[in-house]
């Protein structure tokens, strides 16, 4: 069994037999959220783990029951995919803060095509979610992909089931690059999917793809890697193919203006740049500025700014592109509205 896949199993069945409060009371630190994220939370959880002797107990249950559950204030820290509104924010109290970046690829279980060897672009993907391309030797993807043998076999559309971040991003992108897309189906963590079949979190969506001839499914590139998926290389928004990695991820991610974006919000789909993955996406993380367990909280900000100091090489071998420093200066500094008594609870430049 894999690293990944052992977490995810032991993390699973964390949340089953214990719920989340009560795995929640059991760690040092509790968060839950993205499952986007969750691969790098694991590996930094086990090197904090190794450091410092505190624990993090993090639940993949999607950015929707993330958000949910930090606004229900059953765990310390919530992780989304999609920012916050300042309304949002606003109303519970909270603040939100970049944690990592990285890229969405399309994957697929056709046989005979190997991984990377299948070319994708926008629109292609658009009219497959619609349901107008059925077929994987379809004349769209066969214009593609010149010189390779594609089977006549029916797609397996996969979509996420529960409220995703990686939804939200996917069909951001989809927006971009399509109107009819962006009128009909639209932006958000969950959607009226026209066709397919739904899976809950990026574990089933790799899972559902993997045991599903001709499948097709969207997913953070470290479960496709993980899964051992084939992925398609994608065309640009400069018309160019790209593959994903981490160098294609981090040229979409050097787009983003965290200096000036209110409440860090910025979406980094479809950016420009010869070498940029069109499906870049960012995790935030969601806290409350007022915490009702402040012991709690602190630990979560020192574990948080452990990982932008010390966990670049765990990102980095996941293909995650890290915060880059000054954007972490940014971020430590909006530290100082998370208080207890009126005092912030932790100030990283003290330590």
């Amino acid at each position: 069994m894999s690293f990944m896949k052992s977490v995810v199993a032991g993390t699973a069945a964390a949340a089953l037999s214990l719920g989340l409060a009560a795995a929640a009371q059991a760690s040092d630190i509790s968060g839950a959220g993205s499952s986007f994220i969750f691969p790098v939370f694991a590996k930094w959880g086990v090197a904090y783990k190794k450091a410092t002797g505190k624990s993090l107990n993090y639940q993949s249950i999607g950015s929707g029951g993330g958000i949910k559950q930090v606004t229900a204030k059953t765990v310390t820290f919530g992780a989304s995919d999609k920012p916050l509104s300042d309304e949002y924010l606003e109303k519970h109290g909270m603040v939100q803060f970049p944690m990592i970046q990285g890229g969405i690829v399309m994957m697929y279980n056709v046989k005979g095509i190997k991984p990377g060897q299948l070319v994708l672009d926008g629109k292609t993907v658009e009219e497959i979610y619609m349901g107008k391309i059925t077929k994987w030797n379809a004349p769209e993807i066969q214009a593609l992909n010149k010189g390779v043998k594609l089977p006549d076999q029916p797609i397996v559309v996969i979509h996420r089931s529960d409220g995703s971040g990686t939804t939200f991003n996917f069909t951001n992108y989809l927006s971009k690059i399509s109107k009819n897309w962006a009128d009909k189906i639209g932006s958000d963590t969950a959607v009226e999917w026209p066709v397919g079949l739904g899976a809950k979190g990026s574990e089933g969506v790799a899972n559902m793809v993997k045991q599903t001839a001709g499948a097709i499914g969207y997913n953070e590139y470290a479960y496709v890697i993980q899964n051992k998926l084939g992925y398609s290389k994608m065309i640009n928004k400069e018309g160019k193919v790209v593959s994903p990695s981490l160098k294609t991820f981090a040229s979409a991610a050097a787009n983003a203006d965290w200096k000036n974006a209110h409440n860090f919000r910025v979406i980094i789909t479809d950016q420009p740049g010869a070498d940029s993955w069109p499906i870049a996406a960012s995790t935030w993380v969601i806290i409350h500025k007022n915490p009702q367990d402040p012991k709690a909280a602190k630990e979560a900000l020192k574990f948080f700014a452990w990982a932008y100091k010390n966990g670049k090489p765990e990102a980095k071998s996941l293909d995650y592109v890290a915060i880059p420093n000054n954007v972490v200066e940014l971020i430590e500094a909006s530290w100082s509205k998370i208080q207890h008594n009126g005092k912030p609870i932790y100030t990283p430049m003290m330590h």
